[in-house]
């Protein structure tokens, strides 16, 4: 067989079996990076459904500039040094155009930096810790608040509603838990809350009665918890079993029906208070939205429209830059111009934060579900 043949059979098996270079042309990768195993999976997969969701939607309309987006997901299971690894995949593997994620802080922080270096766009719907953006990268954005906002809210809703005086501040000793509890510990002595414990749990652990006991002897007003919804759970239900009706307020770690289970029931889990952006799903602009993911048995709860404008805010950069794939220059794009999303028309400040502050109070009902609290 002379060279020239051998080639054009060789050339004619790769096409066969992985298809045109022109396919793949046609196609635009976005990462994304989430814990889809592990104590945090309820949120991996709010994240997946949200992302998903708004590809097709994209997709449905003629993609972006005539190109059709592919969602690829890396699980980091909340952990910093999967976080890497799914980050590594995604630019060096998949090649993709730009990332959603990822859901913990301390899988965003590491992840990030690889994205920066990269240069590739990254867009997290939920890690709040304040060093996610004051890392002079810039690369990165949210469509989440700050812990540092959240944590004023907080230690408002304690002083001014529940009259608090003296406090219990517990975290997961992870750092969005940290940070969120540190942040909010500090806005309440300057509110005039006297902390009077400090404590943290380690995530995974499903027996916290001796802090149950620290809590009870410490005679506080009310215990807040920065973390997710495992450990929060846990916590609630061995506080209420052992008789400390105390107030719980949380974050929005725990904003997924996942609380109420780990919390052993509706039982415990009703009247827990949870700081979290105003809802989404009650906005007009998610209405079409919403009910779509309802007929696909999705309530939309949590972060799943956080991380549907996620993409929605990528695609915006795309259609407006065509063929450009800088991700430094998509994300000044974003910083200047405002992107109508289903969670309400965004605008970014120049270290890619949101510039308004939405943050909320809700409470656990005795349905199981989570409302905005009025007074």
């Amino acid at each position: 067989m002379n060279k020239v043949l051998k080639n054009v059979l060789i050339a004619t098996a790769l096409t066969a079996a992985f298809g045109t270079p022109a396919l793949a042309a046609d196609e635009i990768k976005i990462g994304l990076g989430a814990p889809m195993t592990g104590g945090s999976a309820a949120f991996g997969k709010q994240l997946q459904t949200g992302a998903q969701a708004a590809i097709d939607a994209i997709n449905a309309k003629g993609g972006v500039n005539g190109k059709q987006l592919k969602l690829v997901t890396a699980d980091d299971a909340c952990d910093p040094k999967q976080a890497v690894a799914a980050a590594n995949r995604l630019v060096d593997q998949e090649k993709v155009t730009a990332v959603i994620g990822h859901f913990c802080s301390s899988s965003t922080i590491p992840a990030s930096e690889i994205y920066d270096e990269a240069n590739i766009l990254n867009i997290t719907p939920a890690s709040t810790n304040p060093k996610v953006t004051e890392r002079d990268l810039s690369t990165i954005l949210r469509t989440c608040g700050r812990d540092d906002q959240q944590g004023e809210v907080d230690a408002k809703f304690m002083k001014d509603v529940l009259k608090v005086k003296r406090a219990a501040i517990i975290n997961d000793k992870d750092t969005y838990g940290v940070g969120l509890a540190n942040a909010t510990r500090d806005a309440a002595k300057e509110l005039g809350i006297e902390v009077v414990l400090e404590d943290g749990v380690t995530r995974g652990e499903r027996d916290y009665n001796a802090l149950v006991t620290k809590i009870k002897g410490a005679n506080v007003d009310a215990v807040f918890f920065g973390g997710l919804y495992a450990e929060a759970g846990v916590l609630v239900k061995q506080m209420r079993q052992q008789g400390l009706k105390t107030p719980f307020i949380s974050d929005d770690g725990i904003a997924d029906p996942a609380f109420v289970t780990a919390a052993g029931g509706v039982q415990n889990a009703e009247g827990v208070y949870m700081s979290f952006l105003k809802d989404p799903r009650n906005d007009p602009a998610s209405k079409s939205v919403v009910e779509e993911l309802k007929k696909a048995g999705s309530d939309a709860e949590g972060f799943t429209l956080y991380s549907y404008a996620a993409v929605q805010a990528v695609a915006a950069a795309l259609a407006a830059n065509k063929d450009e794939t800088d991700g430094t220059k998509l994300a000044d794009w974003l910083k200047a111009n405002p992107v109508p999303t289903v969670t309400g028309n965004k605008g970014w400040d120049e270290k890619g934060d949101l510039k308004s502050n939405d943050f909320v109070l809700y409470v656990w009902d005795k349905e199981g579900k989570y409302v905005e609290y009025k007074q």
